[in-house]
């Protein structure tokens, strides 16, 4: 899993799609709602389309952080959440890439990265009882204003 740190600055990299747009399946570092990751897969599988398993993270910008580097702790739960769906595609012959991206702003990385991949779909599958509520709603109603392609949401 690549990890992308992110402070507010807008990148001009440029990512090529492979086969088609990707299926871009979307947490805030708490797993999935039930049913998100296998729509994902299945939507990949059917139309051919690579995914991205992306892990959205929140990091606070501390003193003691910019010293030592953005440091980022996941949970075990969360990388089975993010590996399980991941392996799943894979082993049905989609092309899969897993990135989780680090920001003290997670909704604005999120729509960075969204616009950078620019997707077929986008899968909005953290599970919203393992969120704060403010920050699902305010991240999915980004997702579905700012979106270019069909969104679907877990809620």
């Amino acid at each position: 899993m690549r990890t992308v740190h992110r402070t507010g600055s807008s990148s001009t990299a440029t990512v090529k799609p492979s086969r088609g747009r990707p299926v871009v399946l979307v947490t805030l570092d708490v797993p999935f709602a039930p049913g998100a990751a296998s729509f994902a897969v299945e939507t990949a599988v059917e139309s051919g389309s690579p995914l991205l398993v992306l892990n959205v993270a929140e990091i606070q910008m501390l003193p003691v952080s910019t010293l030592l580097g953005f440091e980022y702790i996941g949970t075990p739960e969360v990388d089975a959440a993010l590996r399980e769906p991941a392996e799943l595609a894979h082993s049905l012959g989609v092309e899969v890439e897993r990135l989780r991206v680090c920001s003290p702003h997670p909704v604005a990385a999120l729509l960075e990265t969204i616009g950078e991949r620019d997707p077929g779909l986008i899968v909005f599958g953290p599970d919203p009882d393992r969120l704060r509520r403010r920050l699902y709603r305010r991240a999915a109603k980004a997702v579905r204003d700012h979106a270019t392609c069909l969104v679907w949401l877990a809620d």
